[in-house]
């Protein structure tokens, strides 16, 4: 019997991308998704990847009840919880809004979780958990310091990982494996799924995209002054797709394996590039020029951080392979059918 998976923000960029993956791997998948950043024709998507239509529900998760309706339908074995609202910028300005919903959402699955007899939780958390890493710490790895964090959303991650692990410390029978991932760009090859922000972009790559075809007059370079080699900050951008092979990987070691009750993995790439690499990078990956110009720094942007991925590459079995002008190219190719399709 195929085991059921429960992805919380299923219909969101990483979740829609995660739901497929594990549709090929042969588990069946049920959403959750209150739709306040995403669409529900993402499902649509999924099925015309996959030829199987995941089960969705349009729940918030804040709402104890409802999500308890969704534990009593269907058989769940299995977590990956993505929702949580998750910009930077946004969450300096709005922080009781994102302790608020990123904690009671995560509390109330984990609550549910023991009883009605779910194994095994995914969370999704972020590099931004190391904050802003000294130079002897980079590329970094599991064991650096936890700094504290430069926002409300990068502290959610930090309290929801220190809520998972003192919950299954307490005795609650379930275990979990923590992913802290890098920054998650590009769309499926297929076009028909990828990143739709609701409103201005907070991510680079949907900007990069949106101001490509014409959406956006400009492009925004936030700090030109920061202590790296071209002055503008350094990620490590991993594909999306590969991110949610990690998430495919994970799951299967967390339900069918014997492991500690909390493991800790980075996922990215290994590699930083500079916000104008990128720039520079679609610009040579899919021919286009792009108009640009610098802006100040945006609060709780962190300098620079890259990962050490060598405990997932061993542990898990997985890596990030994507050749990065392949997931420029991906990025553009969404844009392209948002636009033939008439939705941006």
């Amino acid at each position: 019997m195929k085991q059921t998976i429960l992805v919380t923000g299923g219909t969101g960029f990483i979740g829609s991308h995660t739901t497929v993956e594990l549709q090929q791997a042969g588990y069946d998948v049920v959403i959750i998704d209150n739709l306040s950043n995403s669409n529900a024709n993402v499902v649509d998507g999924i099925e015309k990847i996959t030829g199987i239509r995941p089960a969705f529900e349009q729940v918030d998760l804040n709402d104890i009840d409802k999500v308890e309706a969704v534990f009593k339908k269907y058989p769940i074995q299995g977590i990956i919880h993505f929702a949580a609202s998750k910009a930077v910028g946004e969450s300096v300005e709005k922080p009781l809004l994102y302790y608020r919903n990123n904690l009671n959402s995560l509390m109330n699955v984990l609550e549910l979780m023991p009883k009605y007899g779910a194994k095994g939780i995914i969370f999704s958390s972020s590099c931004t958990v190391y904050g802003q890493p000294t130079d002897e710490n980079l590329p970094v790895t599991e064991q650096a310091p936890i700094q504290k964090a430069l926002s409300p959303y990068g502290n959610t991650k930090q309290i929801n990982e220190e809520i998972i692990q003192d919950y299954i410390h307490s005795g609650a029978p379930i275990k979990s494996i923590i992913l802290r991932y890098f920054n998650p760009i590009g769309a499926h090859p297929s076009a028909l799924i990828g990143e739709l922000p609701n409103g201005v972009p907070m991510n680079l790559i949907p900007f990069v995209t949106q101001t490509a075809i014409g959406i956006r007059k400009q492009l925004k370079i936030f700090g030109n002054d920061y202590n790296t080699p071209d002055k503008t900050c350094i990620r490590d951008y991993i594909y999306v797709v590969d991110l949610a092979k990690a998430h495919v990987k994970a799951m299967t070691r967390v339900l069918d394996q014997e492991t500690d009750p909390v493991e800790v993995f980075n996922i990215g790439t290994g590699h930083g590039y500079s916000t104008l690499e990128i720039v520079e990078g679609f610009e040579r990956a899919t021919g286009v020029k792009l108009p640009w110009e610098y802006a100040p720094r945006r609060e709780g942007d962190i300098e620079a951080i890259w990962g050490n991925v060598d405990k997932a590459n061993k542990v898990l079995g997985w890596s990030a392979d994507t050749p990065l002008d392949d997931i420029l190219r991906s990025a553009w190719n969404w844009q392209k059918k948002l636009r033939e399709d008439g939705i941006q």
